[in-house]
């Protein structure tokens, strides 16, 4: 395995401008992707009234929406890999945008799943692109903190999800609030104008015109060589997401549910600043992962947050208290979500060029295809023990990833990718 060269000056100042303009772009659609999918979170409550839905139905939309975006993952990946990385992220940003829009629209909830659905197809896209554009552009040494900040803009997207509901539902409903989610749009457009593919990616392209190869095909990822890589990919990807999307689809109604029922009883204006301070947390978590992934590996990182995250989160479920769980949060989401800036670098060091989208896309979002039901598993488990307790059960799936880290995943620092 090609390893990289150890420099003595800044990381920073190695990077060049075309590496941060692929920053900018993977983070702001990445960050504008968060605030979409999540906006549905925080106006949740408010939508199961109008509507007239239970919890159950409600995390059933959430369901369905992380469903369709691992159908949208696998499809923008061979995209991807077909006609680059940079188109790919733009058409994704304008698939989850319009829809965002139009769930506004939404009468029956019927309508609001249809828009949920395709809405998710999107969504699904915007990492694989983004993903494999991060991973091709930066150097090897510095991948894990380029995924560490792409990540990190989820947060960003997930804490102005909430400052946007905050501000917009109390003057024109829910509704208002998905009319925002059009924002989006302006950025793909923008993406589309000055971002340039990969270099990787070119001379693959090139290479294959010359030799008339076939195109990258989704069965290759089970050949002989690759399957274990795959089957690893998206078992890990399976137990991490089902964590994350049962905890956080869910919090928001968490801290705005009534003590008696289980919640903790915060009103909007409390609810929108816990979470926000939750998710100053969960930017920290990002960052610092891709920073540790650099340093001391991926295993060991994945590791440290997969078990913190396993411990933590049972305790935050017992928690009612609004001041226990301001102080908390941050903890929580830090461990509990910084680990996803592993996944981009580890899965583009398991893979080959000419399939590496594609398998960054299947594994990343077969993932949260399988995890899709966590919603819908913690709103069942909900209504019969409360929020609070169902987010314990969680644990077992954060103990199992670290498992599947301990026992099989190799450590790919500093692999130069050819």
């Amino acid at each position: 395995m090609a390893q990289v060269q150890v420099s003595n000056q800044p990381w920073y100042k190695e990077v060049t401008k075309n590496q941060w303009r692929a920053l900018i772009a993977a983070s702001s659609g990445w960050a504008l992707d968060a605030m979409d999918v999540m906006l549905y979170s925080m106006v949740l409550v408010h939508v199961m009234a109008d509507l007239q839905m239970d919890k159950t139905t409600g995390g059933f939309l959430a369901t369905l929406t992380l469903l369709s975006s691992a159908v949208g993952g696998i499809l923008f990946g061979m995209v991807a890999d077909r006609y680059g990385r940079t188109k790919s992220l733009m058409l994704s940003i304008f698939v989850y945008s319009i829809f965002t829009f139009l769930c506004g629209f939404s009468e029956t909830v019927t309508q609001l799943a249809v828009f949920r659905l395709l809405l998710g197809i999107g969504m699904g896209g915007e990492w694989v692109a983004g993903a494999a554009l991060i991973t091709e552009t930066w150097d090897a040494k510095h991948r894990g903190k380029a995924m560490g900040f792409v990540q990190s803009a989820w947060a960003i997207g997930y804490a102005f999800a909430a400052i946007v509901a905050g501000l917009i539902s109390p003057l024109w409903g829910w509704r208002g609030v998905f009319f925002f989610g059009i924002i989006p749009a302006i950025v793909a457009i923008w993406i589309r104008k000055g971002t340039k593919e990969p270099e990787i990616w070119e001379k693959m392209k090139q290479e294959s015109s010359k030799v008339k190869q076939a195109k990258p095909k989704l069965l290759e990822l089970f050949s002989s060589k690759i399957i274990r890589w795959t089957m690893l990919g998206a078992a890990l990807s399976v137990c991490a997401q089902f964590g994350y999307w049962g905890l956080f689809t869910w919090i928001p109604s968490y801290l705005g549910t009534p003590i008696d029922k289980g919640g903790a009883g915060l009103d909007i204006l409390k609810s929108t600043t816990w979470i926000v301070i939750m998710q100053t947390g969960a930017w920290f978590g990002y960052v610092t992962f891709g920073f540790l992934a650099d340093k001391i590996g991926r295993r060991k990182t994945f590791i440290l947050f997969f078990v913190m995250a396993a411990l933590l989160v049972p305790v935050y479920g017992m928690t009612h208290d609004a001041t226990s769980l301001l102080l908390l949060g941050p903890f929580v989401a830090f461990f509990g979500s910084g680990y996803f800036s592993g996944f981009g670098s580890v899965l583009a060091e398991l893979f080959p060029t000419e399939i590496r989208a594609t398998g960054q896309g299947f594994c990343y979002n077969f993932g949260r295809g399988i995890a899709a039901t966590a919603p819908t598993v913690v709103g069942f488990m909900a209504t019969s023990i409360g929020l609070g307790a169902a987010f314990g059960f969680l644990a077992i799936a954060f103990a199992l990833a670290a498992l599947l880290v301990i026992a099989f995943l190799p450590e790919t620092k500093g692999k130069v990718l050819n």
